[in-house]
């Protein structure tokens, strides 16, 4: 029986340089889990966008999300990279986009990776706008190109005001043959439906 085909997803997150950054982060920001809405992103519904059962899903619930650290979150995936097989399609967005970037670029991954998808990743913020703790990446591309990726995308929309376009823009100039996907009008990709990344994950 042919197995099935693995996708792995890591979440965004936020990540700041102290304590009371992070308790100032907790006085201000909207309290948007009280709000009476539908919040029903992409990345909740993975199943009903894919839509078949040659997918066999990893979705990475990753430590303290609201005060992530790189080094919690990579012992919390190689806990994981044991149940991966060959040929992983890996998809990360936002904070999730950036791990993966500099895990990839400090570690070659045990596994063969077919794809992988960066969505509106932090890269460096240069101008020290936002919050990165330990998720900084100081070598890139460093040993990334050598987990011999065959397909990477990149996507990101112009209207972006968590992460600004110019952030995936870096990446793409770092990777050579790296597919830049440009948008507009689609934010930090909060919809509920992602069609351009599940078409390109089907598209193999």
């Amino acid at each position: 029986m042919k197995q099935k085909q693995q996708v792995v997803h890591i979440h965004g997150g936020n990540a700041f340089n102290s304590e009371k950054e992070f308790l100032s982060y907790l006085e201000n920001i909207d309290l948007w889990h009280m709000e009476d809405s539908e919040f029903n992103p992409w990345y909740k519904n993975y199943s009903a966008n894919l839509k078949d059962d040659k997918y066999e899903l990893l979705l990475i619930p990753m430590p303290n999300k609201e005060n992530a650290s790189y080094r919690s979150w990579k012992i919390w995936f190689e806990r994981h990279v044991k149940f991966m097989r060959d040929e992983i399609i890996l998809v990360g967005h936002s904070l999730g986009g950036i791990f993966l970037a500099k895990y990839l670029s400090e570690n070659i991954l045990p596994v063969k990776i077919k794809q992988l998808h960066l969505v509106a990743a932090v890269y460096d913020f240069e101008d020290d706008t936002e919050q990165l703790n330990d998720f900084k990446i100081s070598n890139f591309p460093g040993k990334f190109l050598e987990n011999q990726i065959p397909e990477i995308h990149i996507y990101h929309s112009k209207d972006d005001t968590v992460v600004p376009i110019s952030e995936s823009k870096k990446y793409h100039a770092q990777i050579p043959g790296s597919h830049f996907h440009f948008f507009e009008g689609r934010g930090h990709f909060l919809d509920d439906t992602f069609p351009e990344l599940f078409e390109n994950i089907k598209s193999k």
